[in-house]
């Protein structure tokens, strides 16, 4: 959770610097939620690993660099993205109340 928060934050922040110009590789809504909702499931399997802190942050960015190829993305195609959906906070608000649906219906799933 602590990554996420990190990676807002700096998004934000390259916001106040951005042109406010469209990626050149517009990712659709429903690519977005997709891959948000792996990266939050990536965060919640590293660090509930039963490793250290240390070793689970090691582990993390390989298993992120896994979604992005998962998904055909480049890590900066995903961070310009994030920046750009993030200029429109109700867009954002969106995709991230489908990132939480579509996580919690993962996990009552697998509660079954």
């Amino acid at each position: 959770m602590n990554r996420l928060i990190i990676i807002l934050v700096l998004a934000v922040f390259a916001l106040s610097c951005g042109n406010g110009d469209r990626p050149k590789q517009l990712l659709s809504e429903d690519q977005m939620v997709s891959i948000m909702m792996d990266i939050h499931m990536v965060e919640g399997i590293s660090s509930a690993l039963p490793i250290s802190y240390d070793s689970s942050k090691k582990v993390y960015p390989y298993l992120e660099h896994r979604v992005f190829e998962k998904h055909g993305v480049a890590d900066s195609v995903y961070v310009e993205n994030l920046q750009y959906y993030l200029r429109d906070a109700a867009k954002m608000e969106q995709l991230y109340a489908r990132v939480i649906d579509s996580l919690t219906v993962k996990q009552n799933i697998g509660e079954q």
